[in-house]
């Protein structure tokens, strides 16, 4: 199931004092969530929508003006809440794949269809992306790389052709 809203960020602090937000980027770039007209609030599994008045890239921060907040104490009110787009208003280019659609997907070898695990996280702070993948003897680690990723179907599973010592307790 394909969700609707997808994790962009999290405002971790105002900037000044009329009401702007400064937000932690979680999509690829931030001029990404910069350029929405419209961020969206989950509470008790409900979103609503909030419209971006203005918004700038700031070093790697994006700093945002939102209808309704026009203090510091309305920003600061909404300091550690995660924000969240419409899958519609991002870009995603052929052949990608969004985080969300990924984690929970079946890793499998490629040569043999064996299930190595299940993909649970996509670690991006470092110079590759890493999949964390748990089997039923623990988590493991592998670099999105062509060299070991052969394939990724969104609707099945991901493949990955893994080197001998890379997977403990899965098939390499």
């Amino acid at each position: 199931m394909k969700l609707e809203y997808l994790p962009a960020g999290k405002i971790v602090n105002t900037h000044g004092f009329r009401g702007t937000v400064k937000l932690e980027s979680w999509c690829d770039a931030p001029q990404i969530l910069a350029s929405l007209d419209t961020i969206w609030f989950c509470k008790n599994k409900e979103y609503t929508p909030r419209r971006v008045l203005h918004a700038s890239v700031f070093k790697q921060f994006v700093l945002m003006d939102l209808e309704g907040v026009e203090s510091e104490e309305a920003a600061n009110a909404l300091r550690n809440t995660e924000v969240f787009a419409a899958r519609e208003d991002l870009p995603v280019e052929e052949g990608s794949f969004f985080i969300a659609d990924l984690i929970g997907l079946p890793v499998k070898h490629a040569d043999t269809d064996a299930i190595l695990g299940k993909l649970i996280d996509v670690n991006t702070s470092n110079a590759r992306d890493l999949y964390v993948v748990k089997n039923q003897k623990g988590e493991f680690y592998i670099p999105a790389v062509p060299e070991f990723i052969t394939h990724i179907d969104p609707d099945d599973a991901v493949y990955v052709r893994p080197i001998p010592g890379l997977i403990e307790g899965g098939e390499d």
